[in-house]
Protein backbone atom coordinates (compact mmCIF):
# COMPACT_ATOMS: atom_id res chain seq x y z
CA UNK A 1 0.00 0.00 0.00
CA UNK A 2 2.90 2.34 0.85
CA UNK A 3 0.60 5.07 2.16
CA UNK A 4 1.82 6.58 5.38
CA UNK A 5 -0.47 9.57 5.60
CA UNK A 6 -3.43 8.72 7.86
CA UNK A 7 -5.78 10.83 5.75
CA UNK A 8 -4.82 8.96 2.57
CA UNK A 9 -5.24 5.59 4.26
CA UNK A 10 -8.61 6.59 5.70
CA UNK A 11 -9.81 7.87 2.31
CA UNK A 12 -8.68 4.67 0.57
CA UNK A 13 -10.33 2.56 3.27
CA UNK A 14 -13.58 4.52 2.97
CA UNK A 15 -13.55 4.14 -0.82
CA UNK A 16 -12.99 0.39 -0.63
CA UNK A 17 -15.71 -0.03 2.00
CA UNK A 18 -18.09 2.14 -0.05
CA UNK A 19 -17.55 0.07 -3.19
CA UNK A 20 -17.79 -3.39 -1.60
CA UNK A 21 -20.16 -3.21 1.37
CA UNK A 22 -23.87 -2.62 1.03
CA UNK A 23 -27.02 -2.49 3.10
CA UNK A 24 -29.84 -4.78 2.08
CA UNK A 25 -33.41 -3.50 2.27
CA UNK A 26 -36.10 -5.74 0.81
CA UNK A 27 -33.46 -7.35 -1.45
CA UNK A 28 -32.33 -3.94 -2.70
CA UNK A 29 -28.59 -3.37 -2.35
CA UNK A 30 -27.48 0.14 -1.47
CA UNK A 31 -23.70 0.44 -1.32
CA UNK A 32 -22.37 2.40 1.63
CA UNK A 33 -20.85 5.01 -0.70
CA UNK A 34 -24.29 5.67 -2.19
CA UNK A 35 -25.81 5.81 1.29
CA UNK A 36 -23.08 8.30 2.31
CA UNK A 37 -22.05 6.00 5.18
CA UNK A 38 -18.66 4.79 3.93
CA UNK A 39 -16.59 7.60 5.47
CA UNK A 40 -18.32 7.34 8.83
CA UNK A 41 -17.83 3.56 8.89
CA UNK A 42 -14.15 3.91 7.94
CA UNK A 43 -13.58 6.54 10.63
CA UNK A 44 -15.25 4.40 13.28
CA UNK A 45 -13.36 1.23 12.31
CA UNK A 46 -9.94 2.81 11.66
CA UNK A 47 -8.86 2.59 15.34
CA UNK A 48 -9.20 -1.20 15.15
CA UNK A 49 -6.68 -1.23 12.31
CA UNK A 50 -4.17 1.03 14.03
CA UNK A 51 -4.38 -0.89 17.30
CA UNK A 52 -4.12 -4.30 15.58
CA UNK A 53 -7.43 -5.44 17.08
CA UNK A 54 -9.49 -6.29 13.98
CA UNK A 55 -11.75 -9.25 14.59
CA UNK A 56 -15.35 -10.02 13.78
CA UNK A 57 -16.68 -9.37 17.30
CA UNK A 58 -15.09 -5.92 17.53
CA UNK A 59 -16.28 -4.98 14.04
CA UNK A 60 -19.84 -6.04 14.90
CA UNK A 61 -19.70 -4.02 18.12
CA UNK A 62 -18.73 -0.90 16.17
CA UNK A 63 -21.44 -1.52 13.56
CA UNK A 64 -23.99 -1.87 16.37
CA UNK A 65 -23.01 1.60 17.60
CA UNK A 66 -23.57 3.36 14.24
CA UNK A 67 -27.19 4.59 14.00
CA UNK A 68 -28.95 4.74 10.65
CA UNK A 69 -31.91 7.11 10.46
CA UNK A 70 -34.98 5.76 8.69
CA UNK A 71 -38.33 7.25 7.81
CA UNK A 72 -36.97 10.76 7.45
CA UNK A 73 -35.31 10.53 10.85
CA UNK A 74 -38.41 9.32 12.69
CA UNK A 75 -36.55 6.24 13.83
CA UNK A 76 -33.03 4.82 14.04
CA UNK A 77 -31.64 1.32 13.74
CA UNK A 78 -28.06 0.13 14.13
CA UNK A 79 -26.13 -0.32 10.88
CA UNK A 80 -25.49 -3.98 11.71
CA UNK A 81 -29.22 -4.65 11.21
CA UNK A 82 -28.93 -3.68 7.53
CA UNK A 83 -25.78 -5.61 6.58
CA UNK A 84 -26.06 -9.14 5.21
CA UNK A 85 -23.58 -11.64 6.64
CA UNK A 86 -21.46 -11.71 3.47
CA UNK A 87 -20.98 -7.93 3.75
CA UNK A 88 -19.87 -8.28 7.36
CA UNK A 89 -17.33 -10.88 6.24
CA UNK A 90 -16.20 -8.65 3.37
CA UNK A 91 -15.79 -5.72 5.76
CA UNK A 92 -13.64 -7.76 8.15
CA UNK A 93 -11.54 -8.97 5.21
CA UNK A 94 -10.98 -5.38 4.03
CA UNK A 95 -9.98 -4.28 7.52
CA UNK A 96 -7.60 -7.22 7.95
CA UNK A 97 -5.97 -6.36 4.62
CA UNK A 98 -5.38 -2.78 5.71
CA UNK A 99 -4.13 -3.95 9.09
CA UNK A 100 -1.50 -6.12 7.37
CA UNK A 101 -0.45 -3.36 4.99
CA UNK A 102 0.06 -0.44 7.36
Amino acid sequence: MAKTNTTEILEALAAEIGENVYIDIAKWHLYLSDAKLHTLVAEQLFPLITSNTVNENRVVKVLESIPVKIGGGRSELPLIDFLPLQCQVMLVDILEKYQREI
